[in-house]
């Protein structure tokens, strides 16, 4: 009988790759180490989001007063992790006084009295405090500028406390739709209004994690989560916000998890499509058609989807949040600040949007959370372009741009073909494609022309030359079985043209991508 391998036989798992250990350090020894960990981790999640966000992680260490020091030790300061780019230490030097002010003035009450001891609380409150005090710091040096900062919690060590803070790109950060922002639950927690600030919230609680643990950043921490990972567990804090709002325990109605089991499930092998309104009953914005008068509970998911198969484009499922209990319409205007009003929009099988006031707040796709952005980036298809055609006309761009978007609109997935030699194309492409007479694309053209099968052929100009096209092209085993036929022929056209070829493939689940003969080369 083989014996047991000790415990110790195993290498520590370090959080991140770990830097060079620095012996000028201001704070503690694997300062560096950590911080590179946190950029990773932010990188994963935020480019992942959207890869305009940029995020940039710096630490902030304040020093904490501390009594008994030796005469020739001087009093902590201020310090940045890393040094050069840090902001100015003399922004930051009243936050802990200002801190403990917030601390005193604010009625943060415990969740529960039983589990948190006194001195636990207080510790919290002082959290809480500081953080604040930093984050009011930091909103006046953000005004005006490219980003938007947010301050972690403050963790003890040594003579400090030490905070991550975060960067956003603005701009991109404020083109999302959210919900109202600066809230709070009665423990002093952040409500989060968008999936974004779910996914700020979730990676300070892995930075916390990672900082109260021995010397955080030397190698001996826990396993940083995967990215898709804490997206998710983001998509779920996000979904706590309409039960909050309605006056639901979050943790019992697990909006997230309900939502993604109901748009999983199959009726009678028909994918489920239709709305579930999210209010309370009675709420004046909603007429019932006709109510059940046994409301069926969310968790009972068969039912629900059963129920579903009612629905309409004008007559919706009613909910409270725990039960449907009534199919019905929403009426008259609806005033958004009331936010007590939320659609779930079930688009196809296992996909599912979150929305309110007429905007999608969140997409959810086989269980994974997405920002309801334009799938396609439109810096990298600009990029594309300008590599495969030599395209800088800004115009002409624009147009093609125009073209995209709406194609990408199209729910059974499309494919367009961009190509030098689209008119000869479409002559040799004659016995499986249908010709039309060369054509401007607008959005209603380009609407109607991707509701078929097969590719749409055009130009740099956003000339189309035919419709319907059946793509030819040699097999090279670039392709990949985990995607359909529309992207695999697509792949084997664009590398066997002669010609500069650009490909825009839309999936039925969702999917964009761009294909030239560089990124397939690369393997993107």
């Amino acid at each position: 009988m083989m014996s047991p391998l000790p415990l110790l036989s195993a290498p520590p798992v370090g959080f991140g790759i770990p830097l060079p250990l620095r012996t000028n350090y201001s704070v503690w020894p694997y300062q560096a180490r950590f911080r590179q960990a946190a950029q990773a981790i932010a990188t994963g999640i935020f480019e992942s989001l959207d890869e305009d966000l940029h995020p940039h992680v710096y630490l902030l260490a304040l020093p904490i007063e501390a009594a008994g020091l030796d005469d020739d030790e001087l009093p902590a300061a201020v310090q940045f992790e890393p040094e050069e780019g840090a902001l100015l230490a003399h922004h930051f030097e009243q936050v802990l006084e200002r801190g403990r002010v917030l601390q005193l003035t604010h009625t943060w009450q415990p969740t529960d009295l039983d589990l948190e001891s006194e001195d636990m609380l207080r510790r919290k409150q002082f959290g809480r405090g500081v953080r604040q005090a930093v984050q009011e710091v930091l909103d006046e040096l953000d005004v005006p500028g490219k980003h938007l900062s947010f301050a972690g919690w403050p963790v003890p060590i040594g003579r400090h406390v030490v905070m991550p803070v975060l960067q956003l790109n603005r701009k991109v950060y404020n083109s999302y739709p959210t919900l109202q922002p600066n809230r709070y639950y009665t423990d002093g927690r952040q409500v989060s209004n968008s999936l974004i600030m779910a996914s700020i919230l979730r990676f300070n609680e892995d930075c916390i994690k990672s900082l109260t643990e021995p010397e955080p950043g030397s190698g001996l921490l826990i396993r940083p989560r995967e990215t898709d990972e804490i997206i998710r567990s983001a998509g779920k804090l996000f979904m706590d916000t309409p039960a909050q709002d309605m006056g639901m325990n979050p943790a019992a109605t697990k909006l997230f998890a309900t939502c993604n089991t109901i748009s999983s499930l199959r009726y009678e092998g028909a994918e489920g499509v239709g709305k579930l309104l999210l209010a309370r009953r009675g709420h004046p914005n909603l007429a019932e058609v006709f109510a059940l008068t046994c409301p069926t509970p969310l968790t009972d998911y068969r039912a629900v989807r059963k129920l579903l198969e009612m629905t309409t484009a004008d007559v919706s499922l009613l909910a409270d949040g725990e039960n449907v209990y009534a199919l019905g319409r929403q009426i008259g205007q609806y005033d958004a600040s009331r936010e007590d009003l939320f659609v779930i929009s079930f688009v196809t099988h296992y996909a599912w949007e979150f929305q309110h006031g007429g905007q999608v707040l969140m997409r959810a796709h086989y269980g994974n959370p997405s920002l309801p952005r334009a799938r396609l980036n439109r810096t990298k298809f600009r990029r594309d372009l300008r590599r495969t055609f030599e395209l800088t006309d800004a115009a002409k761009i624009e147009k093609l741009w125009d073209v995209v978007l709406e194609a990408s609109r199209q729910k059974h997935g499309t494919l367009l073909v961009i190509t030098t030699e689209a008119l000869a194309e479409a002559d040799r492409l004659k016995l499986q494609c249908t010709l039309v007479e060369p054509v401007p694309l607008t959005p209603l053209i380009t609407r109607l022309v991707t509701a078929i099968d097969g590719a749409v052929l055009l130009d740099p100009d956003a000339f189309c030359y035919s419709i319907g096209v059946i793509l030819d092209g040699k097999a090279t085993g670039r392709g990949t079985s985990t995607r359909g036929a529309r992207y695999n022929s697509a792949i084997r056209y664009v590398e066997s043209s002669p010609y500069p070829c650009l490909a825009i493939v839309v999936s039925e689940d969702g999917l964009m991508d761009v294909i030239t003969k560089e990124s397939v080369a690369n393997g993107e």
